[in-house]
C-alpha cells in the first residue's frame, strides 16, 4: 500500500485518489463528530474515543510500520502540542453552544485558514473559480449557523463564547492541517506517520478524563460510554487518515475544503437514519456546500 501510495504522488490518478479519500474522510467525520456530542459529556466522549485508537495504533507503531526516521521526532512533538489545544478547543465550544450552531462554524473557519496556510508552507494557490467555489462554501456554512442559531432553542449567555471556541477550533484545525500534511510528506512511508500519529495523539485525553470522571458526583455508567468509546476509535483513523493521505497526494487546501461537505452527510445521516427534519431553506443551504466543493475541484 506504501509504495502504491508514493507512485501515485503528483499523478492525475493521485488526485482522483485524493479526492474519494477527503469525501470518505467528510462522511465518516460526520459520524465521528455525532459520537462526540449526546448524553455524556464532550470530555468523557474523547477520553474514550482517543484510549482505543491509541491501543489499536501502538501494535502498528511500534512492531509494522518502519520505525520514524530521526527528523520525525520534532513534527511528533509539534503534531503533540497543535492537536491539544484543538481539541480542548472543541470540547468548549461543545460545552457552551448548540451543536448545530457551533460545528457549522468550526468547519467553515478551518478551510479558510487552511487555504492560507497551505499557500505560506507549500506554495499552493487558489484560482478565480476556486476562490467563487470557497465563498459558495463558506455562504453556506454560515448560512446554516446563523438558520439553526435563529430556529432552535440556544444558551443565549454562552453563545458568545461558544462562537468565540468555535472559530479558535477553526483555526487549529487549520494549523493541523497544514501540519499534518508537512509531517505526512517528511516521511518515506505515510503509514508511520499515520500510526505515530494516532498513538501519540491518544495518550493524553483518557488520562485528563479519567480524573474528570473520578471527580464526578454522579459518574456516568461505564458500557455505553466505552459503545462510544470504541466507535469512534474505530472510525478515527479512517476518517483523519483518508484526509492525511489526500494531503500528500494533492492540494491540501481543496483536501480540506471537500472535507468540509461533511456537514452534508450529517444532515443526510440525521434525515435518513434518525428522521430529523430537514426543511427547504436547510436543503438549500447544504446545497451551497455541495455546490461550493464542487466548483473548488472542478476549477482545480
Amino acid at each position: 500500500m506504501s509504495e502504491w501510495i508514493q507512485s501515485i504522488e503528483g499523478t492525475a490518478q493521485g488526485a482522483q485518489v485524493a479526492l474519494a479519500l477527503a469525501l470518505l474522510a467528510a462522511f465518516l467525520h460526520a459520524v465521528f463528530g455525532a459520537l462526540q456530542k449526546g448524553r455524556h459529556d464532550p470530555l468523557l466522549a474523547r477520553g474514550a474515543i482517543d484510549i482505543v485508537y491509541c491501543v489499536i495504533a501502538a501494535p502498528f507503531a511500534f512492531f509494522v510500520v518502519p520505525w520514524p526516521e530521526p527528523h520525525m521526532w520534532p513534527i511528533f512533538i509539534g503534531v503533540f502540542l497543535i492537536h491539544v489545544p484543538y481539541k480542548w478547543a472543541v470540547l468548549s465550544a461543545f460545552r457552551r453552544g448548540a451543536y448545530t450552531v457551533v460545528y457549522p462554524v468550526m468547519r467553515g473557519t478551518g478551510p479558510l485558514f487552511t487555504i492560507f496556510g497551505a499557500w505560506l508552507l507549500f506554495g499552493e494557490t487558489f484560482n478565480a473559480v476556486q476562490w467563487i467555489g470557497v465563498a459558495v462554501l463558506l455562504a453556506g456554512l454560515y448560512g446554516l449557523a446563523a438558520y439553526n442559531m435563529a430556529k432552535i432553542t440556544v444558551a443565549r449567555d454562552t453563545l458568545i463564547p461558544a462562537l468565540g471556541f468555535a472559530v479558535l477550533t477553526g483555526l487549529f484545525v487549520a494549523l493541523y492541517t497544514t501540519f499534518d500534511a508537512y509531517g505526512i510528506r517528511a516521511t518515506a512511508d505515510p503509514f508511520t506517520f499515520l500510526a505515530w500519529f494516532f498513538f501519540i495523539d491518544g495518550l493524553l485525553f483518557p488520562l485528563l478524563a479519567l480524573r474528570f470522571y473520578l471527580r464526578m458526583g454522579a459518574r456516568p455508567p461505564l458500557g455505553p460510554l466505552a459503545l462510544r468509546g470504541l466507535a469512534g476509535g474505530l472510525i478515527a483513523p479512517f476518517s483523519f487518515g483518508s484526509v492525511m493521505l489526500a494531503t500528500r497526494l494533492d492540494q491540501v487546501g481543496e483536501a480540506a475544503v471537500l472535507r468540509e461537505t461533511s456537514t452534508v452527510f450529517a444532515a443526510l445521516i440525521g434525515w435518513l437514519f434518525l428522521k430529523e427534519s430537514v426543511g427547504p431553506v436547510r436543503t438549500a443551504l447544504m446545497g451551497l456546500i455541495a455546490a461550493g466543493a464542487v466548483i473548488v475541484e472542478a476549477g482545480g
